[in-house]
């Protein structure tokens, strides 16, 4: 019986192993299981929600609400660049759930701009966005959350640098695990640190309630206001970075369960969600410390619990811990996906358009995304590259928004689920243009910058996806390396299944293959 019961289980390996290799030598359309090797609709609802919200509440409103303060002088015109920010998101996001269902791709602003102006803005868009903004953005949050994690071990000093970083690393790691085994693990962590951040803005909105009810309100004047145009162009800017996120649900839109009904759902609830949570959360930052205390503050919640909680002020570097977890999660999460869906379009390396054949995660993006955020963690001054390439995300979304009125125009034939009026799309481009033209002729060596890095792009396309007609050196040299999904043309004529060399074997060592198309 049981030498039976071992060559049954022998047997159902290498059938295992065997159509693994049949998928990675084959087409890619199969698994082992005989089941399709497609991402799965495994999101609902309240899982969209918490992707977003946790998304956007990262370190920012705990650590140094201070950028829009700085940039207009006063609490009250805060509070309404505050508001003011997060109507403008809710907008843009009113106008992506029309994008996003309409183009019901991974991939979100890359997708639409790729359907509506074709792929070399598109690739600028990808280029952009996945080797510096997304993997910069993570190393930040990451070495955010490992600093709040030592800080009560080294209460009167910084934490030791290069123990943050390795702690950082340690959190890339851990969640990146998590995203290859399981998209529900994945997203099950995202709504457990949702929760726990949300928790703690309630908790500091609760105790600046009690305060202003006490008639704590002498800070809330229009005493100091700047009215110069760059200022309050910079301080909108200060404020949508701290709203940036709401548009990460859009990445992942293949697997969000009946996306027509819940995309929307999710980004108005999100939307409204944070910007009354970041609105309040200000508003009871005000009730105890005075404009100059935030100014000269560090992390303004870390002052705030000093003067409000006591012996338990330490509860918030702990909630900030988690909101920034829940934040790289969001990121990797998302991040992932748009490297998987330039992929698919052929503007990345083939790898990269794979699936795991039993965890149906797409292993290669994560990791690829994961290994360039460690990457950055190496970098003395992330934080500049990040400031460069800022007014280019938002540019970028920009030209995301103009495909609405731009399709409308060319295909109105769509199948559009959802209409918005197109006076919110306008208002978004004038607005658009107002919070990056102004801070680029204020800032311009850091817009010098940002476009470097920009036109850092256009070689790369046109050498490895503009370019048809390569010698077979090249070609030959590019199958090797992994990186002949970036020469589509001789892809397709070489009649091969997928490239040799390093593909097929990261193929082997991850089990992954070409999803099956739709």
């Amino acid at each position: 019986m049981e030498d039976d019961a071992l060559n049954k289980d022998e047997k159902q390996r290498k059938d295992s192993l065997k159509s693994a290799k049949d998928a990675v030598n084959g087409d890619g359309g199969g698994g082992g299981d005989g089941g399709d090797i497609v991402l799965k609709p495994k999101m609902t609802l309240v899982n969209g929600i918490t992707v977003i919200v946790g998304s956007i509440i990262g370190s920012g409103i705990f650590v140094s609400p201070t950028g829009v303060l700085i940039n207009t002088g006063s609490v009250n015109m805060s509070l309404i660049v505050w508001i003011l920010s997060g109507l403008f998101s809710m907008v843009g996001a009113y106008c992506y759930a029309e994008l996003g269902t309409m183009i019901k791709k991974s991939g979100a602003d890359y997708a639409y701009i790729m359907e509506t102006f074709g792929p070399f803005l598109a690739f600028i868009r990808l280029w952009i966005e996945c080797m510096i903004v997304r993997p910069c953005s993570q190393a930040i949050v990451a070495l955010t959350f490992s600093v709040y994690v030592l800080k009560p071990f080294f209460p009167e000093c910084q934490p030791p640098e290069d123990a943050a970083r390795l702690l950082a690393v340690c959190c890339i790691l851990v969640l990146t695990f998590i995203n290859c085994w399981d998209v529900k693990w994945a997203t099950a962590v995202q709504d457990i640190f949702t929760y726990a951040k949300l928790l703690a803005l309630f908790i500091i909105i609760g105790a600046g309630a009690y305060y202003l009810f006490q008639g704590n309100t002498e800070h809330f004047t229009f005493d100091n206001t700047k009215t110069e145009v760059t200022s309050l162009a910079l301080s909108f800017y200060s404020g949508l970075f701290a709203y940036n996120g709401w548009n990460y649900l859009n990445f992942i839109i293949e697997e969000l369960k009946d996306p027509v009904k819940n995309l929307p759902r999710a980004i108005a609830i999100s939307c409204t969600l944070v910007t009354v949570v970041y609105v309040f959360t200000n508003v009871s930052f005000y009730t105890i410390l005075s404009p100059e205390e935030v100014l000269g503050s560090e992390a303004v919640a870390v002052t705030f619990a000093d003067r409000v909680f006591g012996m338990f002020a330490w509860t918030i570097p702990v909630f900030v811990a988690l909101s920034t977890f829940g934040a790289v999660n969001g990121i990797l999460l998302t991040s992932s996906r748009l490297f998987y869906a330039g992929a698919c379009e052929g503007q990345m390396p083939e790898i990269l358009t794979m699936i795991q054949i039993q965890r149906l995660t797409p292993t290669p993006a994560v990791l690829i995304m994961a290994l360039l955020s460690m990457l950055y963690l190496t970098v003395s001054d992330i934080f500049a590259l990040i400031n460069y390439v800022g007014f280019a995300t938002w540019l970028s979304i920009g030209a995301a928004v103009l495909c609405l009125p731009w399709l409308r125009w060319k295909q109105p034939k769509l199948n559009r689920p959802i209409k918005v009026n197109l006076i919110f799309p306008i208002l978004y481009l004038i607005a658009t243009v107002f919070v990056t033209v102004v801070p680029m002729i204020a800032s311009p060596v850091e817009t010098g910058y940002g476009c470097l890095m920009i036109l850092s792009s256009i070689p790369v396309y046109f050498i490895f996806i503009a370019w048809r007609n390569k010698p077979k050196w090249f070609n030959r040299s590019m199958g090797k390396l992994g990186l002949c999904r970036w020469n589509q043309q001789y892809h397709q004529l070489s009649g091969t299944a997928s490239c040799s060399g390093i593909t097929q074997s990261l193929q082997k060592l991850m089990m992954v293959v070409r999803p099956k198309q739709k």
